[in-house]
């Protein structure tokens, strides 16, 4: 299975994912300028990175191609904690992995809760505790 695809620039919107010299981001903005005389639009984006949270800017021509992650989605139990490190298992594989607990979950991550996490570029992210909270 493939890790990114290739969309057009033009196709994105706030909301979308794409990378960006190298890490994956989610896009906050965007604007497009007219096309000049002899030249095409352009897309002006604002990103954030997923993993660092990192904001980027990126100028880019709306007709170029440019590489999107697929992020998978799944769901584990956390088995224990230590510091801001959780031992979790996948609820669907069974497979047992260490995760890094973001701060603002630090309080409410213990044994036995589950939570919702991301795969992205081979990079395990906790992103929150499943049930909404």
């Amino acid at each position: 299975m493939s890790e990114t695809k290739i969309v057009t620039v033009a196709t994105l919107k706030p909301g979308s994912y794409v990378l960006i010299d190298g890490a994956p981001c989610v896009i906050k903005d965007t604007q497009v300028s007219k096309s000049g005389k002899h030249g095409h639009a352009k897309m002006r984006m604002v990103a954030v990175g997923l993993i660092d949270e990192r904001k980027r800017d990126v100028v880019m021509p709306s007709q170029d191609n440019i590489e999107v992650p697929i992020i998978e989605k799944r769901t584990a139990q956390v088995l224990s904690t230590a510091e801001n490190m959780a031992n979790v298992m996948d609820v669907d594989t069974y497979e047992t992995f260490d995760i890094e607990i973001p701060a603002e979950l630090k309080e409410t991550i213990k044994s036995g809760v589950q939570v919702l996490y991301w795969t992205i570029l081979d990079k395990k992210v906790m992103k929150q505790l499943k049930g909404g909270e």
